[in-house]
């Protein structure tokens, strides 16, 4: 069953990264919250790198699929994502602010395993049940702020619910971890209200053509 869940947890987090690498290529745009995703990229770079020269496990081998998409969708933050500013956020500002964002969350992740340690696994369960909380309110919170489901997926919403819910059931209910049960509980509230946005949002996405539309001087902005 271990095994079970942890291919499970895999297999649904690489669905989410490669549709979100697909519809950030073919949308102009990125499918996953900045400060996520730079939490993501830095978690899985930072344990890819120690579990696959310490103990290369299954888990080891997800990790460096994961922090290998990652890059692709931070390439399409930084292509794109500049549009989805205002105006008076210029380029070079647009870059140092991304940067900022994914040197800050390494820190973050260097910070818990200097809290927690590498042994036992606390550092890296922790930061991961709470970087996925903070995707979970993120998503709903592109989906306000994009008004509506542009750069987002269904397909998306289902897998990382499920990615979620895998290592929830695995280290939370068969070790009896009440943080992980309580934030992967709350992580699986709020994938199952975004799910419920975009099965809203499908059935008549004309009426949110209007209000998404990334305006002018925005999205045609020669600094972007």
């Amino acid at each position: 069953m271990d095994l079970f869940l942890t291919a499970l947890s895999g297999l649904a987090w690489t669905i989410v990264y490669v549709v979100s690498i697909r519809i950030g290529f073919t949308q102009k745009t990125y499918a996953m919250p900045i400060a996520a995703l730079g939490l993501n990229i830095a978690w899985e770079w930072t344990y890819a790198v120690h579990d696959l020269s310490t103990n290369p496990q299954l888990q080891a081998w997800v990790n460096l699929v994961w922090a290998l998409a990652d890059v692709l969708i931070v390439v399409t933050f930084f292509r794109y994502g500049r549009r989805e500013l205002p105006a008076f956020v210029s380029r070079p500002l647009f870059v140092a602010w991304g940067t900022a964002i994914l040197v800050t969350s390494f820190l973050i992740q260097w910070l818990f395993i200097a809290e927690f340690g590498l042994v036992g696994n606390k550092a890296a369960t922790y930061s991961a049940f709470l970087q996925n909380l903070l995707m979970s309110g993120l998503f709903i919170a592109m989906f306000v702020a994009r008004r509506g489901p542009r750069g987002q997926s269904l397909v998306i919403a289902i897998a990382k619910w499920l990615g979620t819910l895998a290592p929830t059931i695995l280290l939370g209910f068969f070790t009896g971890s009440l943080f992980v049960i309580g934030v992967g509980m709350l992580c699986t509230v709020f994938d199952l209200a975004y799910i419920g946005l975009l099965v809203w949002a499908k059935p008549n996405p004309s009426r949110f053509l209007a209000s998404s539309t990334v305006q002018p001087n925005v999205a045609t902005s020669s600094r972007g």
